[in-house]
């Protein structure tokens, strides 16, 4: 109880006066332990003096063992100086007389080898004086280990004079090898027998020398073997371009002749692989002079003659010598391009990668056996480009000719193209789609076995250049023109009148623009695999395939103006009907049944054509384009009476319901729900408006806010002349309604087209807007609704029952969709 006071305690221990009689027993207890506490502190103030005491002893006792320990460190130290002294003067005298045996051994073996170095130089002297090739091989090699053991005694007279004379002999043996090795390929090794004996000796004396009289000497024979070459090749006969193949057939003919004779030479010189390398530069630098000296363009067959020879014998050399070998895959990557079937058989795949498999491991046992013989530094040199890279600045003209042959043949096939597609085909692609990638990728194979560089790229950018052609041939085969609204968004003028063949070649140019966007960024993908990598990142074919999709798109927009333009004559004749005079409501009416036969006809050929994603691109069009259209028609009506108002609803629910059964029409019903939602949103605006129309007079206005609320003044007053009111009545309704024209939130405008998400009903709108505010110019919001739902009824008493009639005769049809409108 560290933070408890005293006065606290106490008045804990003692809380009432009848507590205080413990006091006696609780002063006895505390003083009781008072005078344990005070034995116990006398007894640990006792203990602490002893322990004190005993201390000191200690401490004394350990200083005085550190002082002997001290004095007997030193004393030994003391001795072991003493006994080193003494060791060194023992073996003074013998130290002295190992120096001596040391020296003495030195100079004897010095001697020893000066002997031999001398003897061995005279020696080395006398054979290259008579050009003992063999013999001296060997000695060289002895002096060059004997003069390595006197680099440390250089500057003593006899050895630089041994040495200057070793000098002075490898100076004469070289110059003997090079006189030698001069009467090479001269005939003499023909005539005398042990010519060739005697200068493969001679190359036993070139390895023991210098390297760089090894270099000297082959270089010196490579060139002497290609003087010929240049004097023949230089001259203005066989100076041309068409000539190139002789000279390769000359080097050929060169080698194969003298194998036997270049057999001297040892394996590491590598001499016919040096050989073909001066070869080959020098090629190159008379076909850069001959080319850049043209007066006009070369002929292209002359060009690619001698560029394709060219190219032959640099695989020949990279085959024969090791310099790598081109990718043969390349064939295979352009075959990939275009291929319909996607989804390849096992088998295919299987024989793919056991090809590559092979191809593998033929390649590393041709390394494997080629680095037996190549194993020098620059053995693995690249062949490939070393004389067709100079023919690259000059292949324009090859570009000029395969870009002018691809046009020819994509005019051909234009021409030739029948605009129709087989039956039973699968893919509904037009023929010329496929014959061009076809031509493509065969002028795609000629070039890549010619050149993988700048002239690849520029065959590349013609591909796009007719690709391009191509997009604008499927783009002028489209009917020109346009009607309605989407033709007055898109800027197209005049009507597209599409009969039943137009239309399904608008479904094959739809399909043949997609097989020509998906096959161009193929196309590009196997140009980047096999196109030098400084080129790669530049093949693109993204402004191409933007081409095709504007002509998908284009073409699907025609197709919907060309239905519109089918429409004309159903929404004239729906303004012909007298609206005003029907007596009573019949069957639907006669331009809905056109508008039933037109979809007929048209949608379940589009819906087989069409692939589902541009069917559905190809519904939202065509109901945003006919939802609109037709509210709108209602409006070019004359007067529209109670009944015919009944009828024209009943005609709207109709075509509602053709509108809503086109996917399963064109057996295409993936993406329905979005576009059933959109079409019941389009023309339930219809149905609302002609119950605005069937309202009684005293309540249109209120009918229409409630209904319309994104209405107009001018359509309402339009269709206060609909239900033939007089000027006089017109205007004191068209007061009454601008009195609560804030109400009116948005002016009336057609319906975008259809976007992911559709729009809410109307429905929603209506309860949005109807708000408290909205009660002071609206008797009874609820009345006005319930009468406007009564009058989508029927609820006229003749109408409705006529309607009821309508209903249960059409139980005995066999089809139509007056019978689908009930039967749902």
């Amino acid at each position: 109880m560290d933070k408890m006071s005293t006065l606290e305690y106490i008045n804990q221990m003692f809380p009432t006066e009848a507590s205080l009689s413990g006091v006696e027993p609780l002063m006895q207890k505390i003083q009781s332990e008072i005078r344990r506490v005070d034995a116990g502190i006398l007894a640990a103030v006792r203990q602490q003096s002893n322990s004190g005491t005993k201390a000191k002893e200690d401490l004394a006792a350990a200083t005085h063992a550190v002082e002997e320990l001290t004095y007997k460190i030193r004393e030994i130290k003391t001795k072991a100086e003493q006994s080193e002294m003494m060791v060194q003067e023992i073996c003074r005298d013998i130290k002295k007389l190992d120096f001596a045996k040391k020296h003495i051994t030195t100079t004897i073996t010095a001697l020893h080898r000066l002997t031999m170095l001398v003897s061995a130089v005279e020696q080395l002297q006398v054979m290259a004086s008579k050009r003992q090739y063999k013999e001296a091989a060997a000695q060289l090699e002895a002096v060059n280990q004997l003069c390595s053991h006197f680099e440390a005694y250089r500057d003593i007279p006899k050895i630089t004079e041994l040495r200057e004379k070793f000098k002075n002999i490898k100076q004469i043996l070289k110059s003997h090898v090079f006189s030698d090795f001069s009467s090479l390929g001269t005939g003499k090794e023909t005539e005398e027998t042990n010519l060739l004996q005697h200068l493969s000796d001679a190359c036993l004396v070139v390895n023991a020398l210098e390297p760089s009289v090894r270099e000297e000497l082959v270089n010196n024979f490579c060139s002497r073997e290609l003087t010929s070459y240049e004097q023949i090749f230089e001259g203005a006969e066989l100076a041309k371009l068409d000539k190139t193949e002789r000279r390769y057939a000359w080097i050929k003919r060169r080698m194969r002749t003298n194998e036997e004779i270049w057999k001297i030479f040892p394996m590491s010189w590598l001499v016919p692989y040096r050989l073909c390398i001066q070869f080959c530069k020098k090629t190159r630098k008379q076909l850069e002079g001959i080319l850049d000296n043209l007066k006009e363009k070369p002929d292209v067959a002359t060009l690619l003659l001698a560029l394709q020879r060219t190219l032959e014998f640099e695989d020949e050399l990279a085959e024969k010598f090791g310099g790598g070998t081109q990718s043969r895959e390349i064939g295979n990557d352009i075959e990939e391009i275009g291929r319909q079937n996607n989804s390849r058989s096992a088998l295919d795949i299987r024989k793919k990668y056991e090809k590559k498999l092979a191809a593998h491991q033929g390649s590393e046992n041709e390394e494997k056996v080629g680095n037996k013989d190549l194993s020098a530094p620059g053995a693995g040199f690249n062949f490939h480009g070393i004389i067709s890279s100079c023919f690259e600045p000059h292949l324009i003209v090859y570009i000029e000719l395969e870009e002018k042959t691809l046009m020819e043949n994509l005019e051909k096939l234009v021409q030739e193209e029948t605009w129709d597609v087989e039956e039973g085909s699968q893919n509904n692609v037009l023929s010329s789609s496929m014959q061009l990638f076809l031509i493509i990728k065969r002028s795609l194979k000629r070039c890549s076995a010619l050149t993988k560089s700048q002239t690849l790229y520029n065959l590349f950018r013609v591909f796009q250049r007719v690709l391009k052609a191509y997009a604008t041939k499927l783009f002028a085969r489209l009917p020109k023109g346009g009607t309605g609204i989407v033709a007055a968004a898109t800027g197209m003028d005049g009507q597209i009148k599409t009969s039943d063949r137009d239309e399904r070649v608008i479904c094959y140019i739809v399909n043949s623009a997609e097989y020509c966007h998906k096959t161009s960024g193929e196309l590009a993908e196997s140009v980047s695999k096999i196109i030098d990598s400084q080129f790669a990142d530049r093949v693109d074919m993204s402004e191409v395939q933007d081409e095709f999709s504007a002509v998908i798109t284009r073409s699907l927009v025609t197709l919907v103006h060309g239905l519109e333009t089918k429409f004309d004559a159903e929404m004239a004749a729906m303004t012909r009907v007298p609206w005003g005079t029907l007596e009573s409501v019949g069957d639907q009416s006669g331009y809905v049944n056109g508008i039933n036969m037109i979809l007929t006809s048209s949608i379940p050929v589009l819906g087989r054509l069409l692939s589902p994603i541009y069917f559905q691109f190809f519904l939202d069009k065509l109901a945003s384009s006919l939802g609109p259209r037709f509210y709108m028609n209602i409006f070019k009506c004359k007067q529209i009476s109670e009944t015919g108002a009944q009828q024209m609803l009943l005609d709207t629910q109709a075509v509602k319901t053709i509108l809503l059964e086109i996917p399963s029409l064109g057996q295409q019903t993936s993406g329905a729900a979005g576009y059933s939602k959109f079409v019941s949103r389009e023309m339930s605006k219809a149905e609302a408006l002609l119950k605005v129309i069937l309202s009684p007079v005293d309540s249109v206005a209120d009918t229409y806010r409630a209904l319309l609320p994104e209405g107009t003044p001018m359509e309402f007053q339009r269709i206060l002349e609909l239900k033939g009111l007089k000027k006089s009545d017109q205007q004191t309704i068209l007061d009454d309604f601008n009195k609560g024209a804030p109400a009116i939130s948005q002016p009336s405008s057609v319906a975008p087209v259809s976007q992911a998400t559709p729009p809410a009903p109307p429905t929603t709108t209506v309860a949005a807007i109807l708000n408290p505010a909205s009660v002071g110019f609206i008797a009874s919001r609820e009345d006005v609704l319930t009468r406007a739902a009564a009058l989508g009824r029927g609820a006229a008493t003749t109408g409705f029952k006529r309607f009821l009639a309508l209903t249960e005769a059409a139980k005995d049809r066999k089809d139509g969709p007056f019978r689908k409108l009930f039967n749902a």
